[in-house]
């Protein structure tokens, strides 16, 4: 039976941290594993205890590249992606991600999609040598979301409400 939280943790690919935090396990589908994240929520960025101040709704995909954030208003971004390398799961509670630089986002009002961080994939490709097939992966990853976020596939539709209704 899995657990009902998961310890979600991301680094960065020379192994510092970047984001941990514990999530509500919401169910598991072909889409892949839906976790949710109330307000309230004590977590580190960046190396430093922080809070979450807007609730939110993680979907780690079964194989993909990225790992999508829906939120609720008033965050400007209704939809947040990151390209990140495939999940590595330990056991069932606890989901490894190496945070790739890049982001994938669709701002709320204007519906607008826009691939965010380039600058600083690109130096820390040079600095932490990402291998090639790497930085082929981020970058079809991308290109994917910025088409997927701004014609209708789910699960960046409508499917994720569901889920943060559950949240919010």
């Amino acid at each position: 039976m899995p657990s009902d939280v998961v310890r979600v943790i991301y680094r960065k690919y020379d192994g510092s941290a970047h984001r941990d935090y514990p999530a509500r396990r919401l169910a598991e589908d072909d889409l892949g594993v839906w976790l949710g994240v109330p307000a309230g929520t004590e977590s580190v960025y960046h190396g430093r205890p922080s809070v979450e101040q807007i609730p939110f709704v993680l979907l780690v995909p079964h194989h993909g590249w990225w790992t999508g954030m829906f939120n609720p208003p008033p965050r400007t971004s209704e939809v947040y992606c990151d390209i990140a390398t495939p999940a590595r799961w330990e056991g069932e509670d606890t989901v490894h991600l190496v945070d790739l630089d890049l982001d994938v986002v669709r701002r709320r009002e204007t519906g607008l999609v826009e691939l965010r961080d380039e600058d600083e994939f690109a130096v820390h490709r040079a600095r932490w040598g990402y291998p090639d097939d790497v930085v082929t992966e981020a970058e079809a990853a991308s290109r994917w979301l910025l088409g997927a976020l701004g014609d209708g596939t789910e699960p960046f539709a409508t499917s994720y409400r569901k889920w943060l209704a559950l949240v919010v």
